[in-house]
């Protein structure tokens, strides 16, 4: 067994991914600790300790799989999220790249390479994107045209919210998310009684149906992405049934092997037969 191949089972064995987990889990906590004054004060040294080991871990880590893995590492996506985020960690986060350091916390997201159940949510989420652009342009369209019509027939009336298209394009954005829409309403209302009309309309619109098809599509995609327990079951019976056909395809592999050797022993030629025939008359009549 070479070298790669014994650092490839070390890596792909099941107790490694989980120390991996654990190590990603407490540098997570530790740099979230560092954010704290008075933690840093008793355990700064500590936390700086564990977060360069962790960081060692990882580069190894990395190192290791590049090593067993070779140009097969850089096919999957997954080993670049990961490379890249340790490359991050590894720049000086010094100068002008001091920003660099509240990038530290982006080693948690390892976690999502590291997990498979993640990867599978994140690799549906992936799938949605072309369904959700759809569904985005839908309602850019539908918020374009109420910020429109809510200029003309508010800009005069409430100013302060409507009186140009950027401005209006933020408040119905604001309605959109449910922050502070009732008073905003009620402001237009006071001077427009029937503009609760309007307001219902476009909540019903760009809130209900236009948030609800995102959950749609979006639930979609992780339903395709992860088979039900029925489909797991349908597929395994299906394997079980290729079990069975390929050990019956080789028994009847074996009658056929059989029937061919006993018809190549051909039985005994005519004229032996007459001779054998012919020396037993001979032997009687003596």
């Amino acid at each position: 067994m070479s070298g790669q191949e014994r650092v490839r089972i070390v890596l792909e064995n099941r107790l490694t991914q989980r120390a991996i987990i654990v190590v990603i889990l407490i540098n997570a906590v530790t740099i979230g600790m560092e954010t704290s004054a008075h933690l840093m004060d008793r355990a700064g040294g500590l936390l700086h300790a564990v977060d360069r080991i962790a960081l060692a871990i990882f580069t190894v880590e990395i190192a290791a799989r590049l090593y067993a893995y070779r140009r097969a590492f850089w096919s999957d996506p997954w080993n670049w999220f990961d490379t890249v985020i340790v490359a991050i960690a590894l720049v000086p986060a010094s100068g002008p790249l001091s920003v660099l350091r509240a990038l530290r916390i982006l080693r948690a997201l390892r976690l999502i390479s590291a997990v498979p159940s993640m990867r599978r949510v994140v690799g549906a989420l992936l799938t949605a994107v072309p369904g959700m652009a759809s569904i985005i342009g839908l309602l850019v369209l539908m918020i374009y045209i109420a910020a429109v019509v809510a200029t003309k027939l508010f800009g005069d009336i409430v100013p302060e919210r409507f009186d140009e298209l950027p401005r209006s394009l933020f408040t119905l954005f604001q309605i959109m998310t449910g922050d502070d829409w009732g008073n905003v309403a009620q402001e237009v209302m006071a001077h427009k009684p029937w503009a609760w009309i309007f307001f219902i309309a476009y909540i019903l619109m760009s809130t209900f149906v236009a948030l609800n098809l995102f959950i749609a599509v979006v639930v979609n995609a992780m339903n395709d992405a992860e088979p039900s327990p029925a489909e797991t079951q349908a597929q395994a019976e299906l394997e079980t049934v290729k079990q069975e056909l390929a050990a019956v395809n080789a028994k009847l592999d074996q009658l056929l092997m059989r029937q061919t050797s006993s018809a190549a022993v051909s039985p005994a030629s005519p004229s032996t037969t007459s001779q054998s025939a012919a020396n037993g008359r001979k032997d009687l009549t003596t």
